[in-house]
């Protein structure tokens, strides 16, 4: 009977185009190249040299990672701790070389063994332990993020120079990351394809209890399954972290749903037995190429999710479609025949060349004489920064600039990506509000080896030259913030201090402010500091469990708007009676506050103002005008008495 189904199969398959059978066994390949050529038809900025480039560098870490997910996948198992076993590998290598004196060698030893530890552990909770690999990695996932901040101390830790090159070219033009890549790639096809462990991810995927009864060793495979992406997940830690030359406690974040994406995306099924390494290649370039593409076209941020959320759905829905539309299976652990996948990939590269060839001429003389900035802005999702670009976006459309804004979503490593696209566009300036001073600045350096000037707004970058900062001061900022609630107390009581994210400059910055303009006030008692991430839920979560160790607090300081409105919420009719709240940024929610009487005060740092002073320094310099290398703008308490002349 099964003879008599494959021979039927087979012939059905005669009567089909050649054509069509190349569509249906390579959708994801199929995808990418419509991708390409419609990213090349409607920007002029995608097809070139550098852009195709920073395409491969974007992509590199995201492969890296999905390619020790793919051995999960195939194997019907779910690894949930990448991004975060990336992150901890990295700290450590960092860590101990640069803390510690450990000898660089050793260093990147010991993050790699970090990495394939946090593997086994998981491998062993799975397959010894019994627990759900959705479980089990997920708890990794906060234990490996956790353990990179308490090794950090919530700090980016500088990553030792001759590790960093690994985020550098080879002739100058060559990215290293785009080698590790393909050098990691290899290694997966070969594991997957030539080897005891390969063969055994795709039974345990296709039928665990018949690969038991087979005689393998399934639970020792697992260990060895899991500790392999473990190994994959701390070379993609090292390589992203020497793109941004430190060490970020909270880099990666997240990253672990793009690699799952990108292995779905290539072909392979959550319910595993299939799945193959070029397949993840191509589903990792479809989403850099995406990504890419959405930020040369000034896609809102928020609709670049949006869109990448469909594909990815799209991608599934129609890997199902083709499979039963009668697609070419490949054995698993093969790589099917080898010379025609070989001549597949041939003939899409020559039809995507001779495609996007054409799609070129449309951009010719097509560009306009406006100058063009892009402003990259490390959150969008904090009233803050949505005034800097609303103040940012008011003044180019008063002086006629075409400003392109981005979303970095506090993601260091995405911010370097935007920046990166950023300078092979050719803008005439980039604006650029760093995620992190020290991880902005290779991206800044490379674009002032373009010739492309560029503006700090409301963090420096460090180790790198910007033509200004227009910023107000953290530190000093904070110190007004102590310096208020000291007073408002009378010198004397119990507050508390929410903190903002973990290895932000910011965060950094204002806790020491805050620190230091406490010392004029020794009869004020900090009985508990914690952080709330800038994010409002949490100011609410954080107080609240506070109040129940500290009923008697009497003042908070919160180092933006946000956790403050969130801590007058938990503290109820509290707030502006018995307990004063002061709050940072001057936000329009915050300002209301103000008014209303919960929120004693807000450090102001007027924020539309620094988006429009950004907007004109950069202008200035595109014209060739003299611009100060630091404009600040002045940071004001804002109170009840006040709150009705501030403009923001």
């Amino acid at each position: 009977m099964a003879t008599d189904t494959l021979k039927s199969g087979n012939a059905g398959a005669g009567g089909v185009s050649g054509v069509r059978r190349l569509l249906l066994d390579n959708g994801a390949l199929t995808a990418l190249i419509v991708l390409v050529i419609a990213m090349s038809a409607l920007s002029g900025d995608f097809l070139t040299t550098d852009n195709l480039l920073n395409v491969g560098v974007q992509a590199a870490v995201t492969a890296i990672l999905a390619f020790g997910v793919t051995f999960v996948i195939v194997a019907a198992g779910i690894d949930l701790s990448v991004g975060s076993v990336a992150a901890l590998s990295a700290t450590v290598l960092a860590w101990s070389a640069t803390s510690h004196g450990v000898p660089v060698f050793l260093a990147v030893v010991l993050a790699v063994a970090t990495g394939i530890v946090a593997g086994l552990v998981n491998g062993f909770l799975i397959a010894y332990g019994k627990l759900p690999p959705f479980i089990a990695t997920l708890a990794m996932l906060s234990v490996a993020r956790g353990l990179s901040l308490v090794i950090s101390e919530g700090s980016p830790i500088a990553f030792p120079d001759s590790v960093s090159h690994l985020g550098d070219t080879l002739g100058g033009w060559l990215p290293v990351p785009v080698l590790v890549m393909v050098l990691m790639g290899l290694i997966a096809a070969f594991v997957l394809g030539r080897t005891y462990i390969g063969r055994s991810m795709y039974a345990i995927g296709g039928n665990e209890e018949a690969a038991r009864l087979s005689g393998l060793r399934v639970s020792k495979q697992k260990l060895a399954i899991y500790a392999l992406s473990g190994l994959f997940a701390a070379v993609a830690g090292i390589v992203l972290a020497s793109r941004l030359s430190s060490a970020q406690p909270q880099a990666a974040n997240g990253y672990e749903l793009d690699a799952i994406a990108a292995v779905v995306i290539g072909g392979a099924s959550l319910a595993g037995g299939t799945g193959k390494a070029s397949g993840t290649l191509i589903g990792a370039l479809i989403l850099a190429v995406l990504r890419n593409g959405l930020n040369l076209l000034n896609v809102s941020a928020f609709w670049q999710q949006v869109v990448i959320g469909v594909v990815i759905a799209l991608a599934v829905l129609l890997d199902t479609v083709r499979r039963k539309a009668g697609a070419t299976p490949v054995a698993a652990g093969t790589g099917g025949n080898k010379g025609k996948q070989a001549g597949t990939y041939a003939l899409a590269a020559v039809v995507t060349v001779g495609l996007v060839a054409a799609t070129s001429l449309l951009h010719t003389g097509s560009s306009s004489g406006n100058p063009k900035m892009g402003l990259s802005l490390s959150t969008l999702n904090n009233p803050f920064f949505v005034q800097i670009r609303s103040g940012a976006q008011a003044e180019a459309k008063k002086l006629g600039v075409d400003l392109t804004v981005t979303d970095a979503q506090n993601d260091a490593s995405q911010q370097a990506n935007q920046l990166q696209n950023f300078t092979s566009s050719g803008l005439g300036a980039i604006i650029v509000n760093p995620v992190d001073s020290d991880a902005a600045s290779n991206s800044v350096k490379a674009a002032d080896k373009a010739d492309i000037p560029v503006i700090a707004v409301d963090r420096g970058v460090n180790n790198a030259r910007t033509d200004a900062l227009v910023a107000s001061d953290n530190v000093a900022g904070g110190e007004l913030a102590a310096k208020t609630i000291g007073d408002k107390l009378g010198g004397h009581g119990k507050i508390v201090i929410l903190q903002g994210q973990a290895g932000t400059s910011a965060a950094r910055e204002r806790a020491q402010g805050f620190a230091n303009g406490l010392k004029a006030y020794p009869g004020i008692q900090v009985v508990a500091q914690q952080p709330a991430d800038f994010d409002r839920t949490k100011g609410l979560d954080v107080m609240s469990n506070l109040l129940q160790a500290h009923p008697d607090v009497q003042g908070v300081i919160a180092a933006n708007d946000e956790m403050a409105l969130g801590a007058i919420k938990a503290l109820g009719s509290k707030a502006g009676t018995s307990v004063s709240v002061v709050g940072f940024d001057g936000t329009p929610d915050g300002l209301t506050a103000v008014k209303n009487g919960t929120l004693y005060a807000s450090v102001a740092q007027q924020p539309s103002q620094l988006g429009k002073i950004a907007v004109d320094n950069a202008l200035k310099a595109i014209q060739d005008k003299k611009v100060e290398s630091t404009i600040k703008v002045p940071v004001k308490v804002v109170t009840k008495e006040n709150v009705a002349g501030f403009t923001g």
